[in-house]
């Protein structure tokens, strides 16, 4: 074990754990350990968005895609591109404007029942059930990308390193809420983008540019650096389907909090350029790091197999650079894994306490509803944990099925709930439902297929909603509709 790298992590928590101390002092209601009294401001919206939203496959999972199927699997990195303007551009501002509107929603199960006046709380338990499946399996994804890294740099058993991992991320989301993931988040985004610029530029200028870059790849196959990654031409379904990553944008209820969570609306615009600035330049860096992360094992002779492929980033930052320089960077993995975990596990809980306890128990107090979301953050972690037990699991693969399931879920709703204001309380039901049941049976049964899951949930979902609310006009949740929109 290296002792200057383990010294950088030790600091590096410690950090963590200063604000997560911090923000149990600020986080006094649940108000503030839900949503920080909506006091987030235009970088740290706009970062721990993005952070919170590229986990650990960033800078592990898609590197490793890439690295073992060439450009091709560079398609998602192009869809979450246009998802991520597009969810600032449409989504941001209206959300932030409705869910105050509409009686000061603090999660987006809230938001969709008081949207469609669902007195019955029919919505709020669906969508709490929903984000809770799907979240178990996100979450575990960024236990399993903390257990690679920690088994990698310090020679862990994976069962060590997952344990490790997990008990880091629990406590400080465990302790201060909201406000400590944000500003965590704040500094991860930092960490992680100046890790997905140093590295692949280090190992480009080690290999001698690009065109040996391409002299190397030129061996490992003709399709290797083809947008299509076939000799026959564009195979569209896979295309499209890599595309439809960004389609789950629009329903991530990690993300969209965060829209409703910015102190003044009017920051968005600025929000909208920082956050996608960082997107557009990290995705760019996790292509590279894949494709020249290839070039680079194969200059140096570096024993990769293809099954480890998703340690890349981690094998070159060790080979590359001195023990003081790693430890920091490598420390941006941890942040990636954990800027997504402890958001996840936060709106797991708030659904929980929010949606499910307080929409049916109406008079609970402030401090029982405090402690139930802490309790379920305990809770989901946990289950999380016990998905992320086999050593087998893919980093890439959990991700792929959690995001299928939340934006095949909620993406459609979100964006007709905003748009569309004959949407009515039966359409947001059945689409909810629909949109849910296609990822699940798709996942069990069609995934062969070789279409992702989100595509089919997002259209199946969208043309539930809007058939069933033609079918049931709902003129209440259309003057809800027109009440929030005034206020645009």
């Amino acid at each position: 074990m290296d002792f200057v790298v383990l010294t950088c992590f030790v600091v590096y928590l410690a950090l963590l754990l200063g604000i997560g101390v911090y923000s149990y002092t600020r986080s006094t209601t649940f108000d503030d350990y839900i949503l920080g009294g909506r006091g987030l401001g235009k970088w740290t919206t706009a970062l721990s968005a993005q952070a919170s939203d590229m986990s650990g496959w960033l800078l592990m999972g898609l590197p490793g895609a890439l690295y073992v199927s060439g450009l091709c699997e560079s398609w998602i990195a192009i869809g979450l591109g246009i998802g991520t303007y597009l969810n600032w551009r449409f989504i941001a501002y209206r959300l932030r404007i409705f869910s105050v509107s509409l009686d000061n929603a603090l999660t987006m199960p809230e938001y969709l029942s008081n949207r469609f006046h669902d007195n019955k709380n029919i919505l709020k338990t669906l969508t709490a059930i929903f984000i809770t499946i799907f979240f178990l399996l996100y979450t575990a994804s960024a236990i399993v990308a903390g257990a690679k890294l920690f088994s990698t740099i310090f020679d862990f058993s994976y069962l060590q390193a997952l344990i490790v991992g997990w008990a880091i991320i629990l406590v400080y989301t465990f302790i201060g809420g909201f406000l400590a993931v944000c500003w965590t988040d704040f500094i991860q985004g930092s960490l992680m983008f100046l890790a997905l610029v140093i590295v692949p530029s280090t190992m480009l200028v080690m290999i001698g540019g690009p065109d040996e870059v391409g002299a190397l790849l030129a061996n490992e196959g003709s399709t290797y650096l083809k947008f299509s990654g076939s000799e026959e031409g564009i195979n569209w379904i896979s295309v499209l389907s890599n595309l439809a990553w960004g389609l789950g944008y629009f329903g991530m209820p990690h993300i969209v909090v965060r829209f409703m969570a910015i102190k003044d609306p009017k920051e968005l615009k600025a929000s909208r350029i920082i956050a996608t600035t960082w997107v557009a330049v990290t995705l760019f860096a996790a292509i590279v790091i894949g494709l020249v992360g290839r070039a680079f094992v194969l200059k140096y002779g570096i024993d990769l197999a293809a099954s480890e492929a998703e340690t890349i980033f981690l094998v070159a930052i060790e080979y590359i650079f001195p023990s003081a320089v790693a430890g920091w960077l490598l420390a941006a993995v941890l942040s990636a894994t954990m800027s997504t975990a402890d958001s996840q596990l936060l709106v797991s809980a708030s659904s929980i306490a929010n949606d499910l306890v307080k929409g049916f128990k109406n008079d609970i107090s402030e401090k029982a509803l405090l402690w139930i979301s802490r309790i379920s953050v305990l809770a989901i972690a946990l289950l999380a944990l016990v998905i992320a037990l086999d050593p087998n699991n893919s980093v890439m693969g959990l991700v792929s099925d959690g995001w299928a399931g939340l934006g095949g879920t909620f993406s459609a709703i979100m964006i007709l709930s905003l748009f569309w204001r004959k949407t009515s309380l039966a359409g947001a039901v059945s689409g909810i439902v629909v949109g849910g049941l296609t990822v699940i049976i798709w996942l069990f049964f069609l995934k062969d297929t070789g279409i992702y899951a989100l595509l089919p949930a997002f259209i199946l979902s969208a043309l539930s909603i809007i058939v069933v609310s033609l079918m049931t006009p709902d003129k209440e949740a259309e003057r809800l509709y027109d009440e929030a929109h005034k206020n645009l």
